[in-house]
């Protein structure tokens, strides 16, 4: 499978071209936004890794202008921030994953691998989901309040789907890893409930009371159907 890395740092980019091409990935590495987006539409890769802070343009900005050619392109973005607002942004604009600079090279090795399964496994079943006062479409990845549009990644739509599937049942934090991550991924590290956190951001009208995806302390996650 071939994957697209835009990194401007040379060490850290052709180290991960290095790391993938040893798992059998085909890689394209640049070093700028412009130059990624013009290897993308040319290549059309399936998997991308976006650095966020780039020249020329950065990767936030990439990653929309992929989202909006490709829709069902996994796309991870990196960076050496780590704040919640940085994290909702990259999910704001289409990413599928988000992963801080300096990282474990298993860890992202995980996260394409996950990537590449979700890659080839298609698009979410086909139909509409009432959860609150949300309704959510997984074919078309859009959500809607009122006259209110909301834009989903691939997998945002695969984790409302699973929580509205098991509608009222607490899901363990390592039940949604292994459904929408993968077994490969690490549940050990924050980033499902920071970026549960995001995606409240995106889907509750009020995140900080959120009626969709509630807390179940000590185990996970629960979306209850009481519309």
């Amino acid at each position: 499978m071939r994957v697209l890395i835009a990194e401007d740092d040379r060490n850290l980019r052709s180290g991960l071209a290095e790391l993938l091409s040893a798992e059998g990935y085909a890689c394209d590495a640049v070093a700028t936004g412009k130059d990624a987006f013009a290897a993308f539409m040319h290549h059309r890769h399936p998997i991308v890794i976006l650095d966020v802070v780039m020249p020329v343009e950065d990767g936030l900005t990439v990653c929309r202008r992929i989202r909006q050619a490709k829709p069902d392109t996994q796309i991870l973005m990196v960076s050496a921030r780590d704040e919640i607002h940085d994290r909702v942004l990259g999910m704001d604009v289409g990413a599928d994953d988000y992963l801080t600079k300096p990282f474990d090279p298993r860890e992202l090795l995980a996260r394409v691998r996950v990537m590449q399964r979700r890659s080839t496994a298609g698009t979410p079943r086909c139909q509409t989901l009432q959860m609150a006062d949300l309704e959510v479409n997984v074919a078309t990845l859009e959500a809607r309040r009122g006259d209110c549009l909301i834009s989903l990644t691939p997998k945002e739509a695969n984790l409302l789907d699973l929580f509205h599937q098991n509608a009222g049942r607490p899901l363990t934090r390592d039940e949604i890893f292994n459904v929408c991550w993968g077994v490969d991924y690490y549940p050990e590290s924050r980033a499902l409930d920071q970026y549960v956190s995001a995606l409240r951001q995106k889907i509750e009208k009020d995140p900080g009371a959120p009626r969709i995806i509630k807390t179940v302390r000590g185990i996970g996650y629960r979306f209850d159907d009481d519309t």
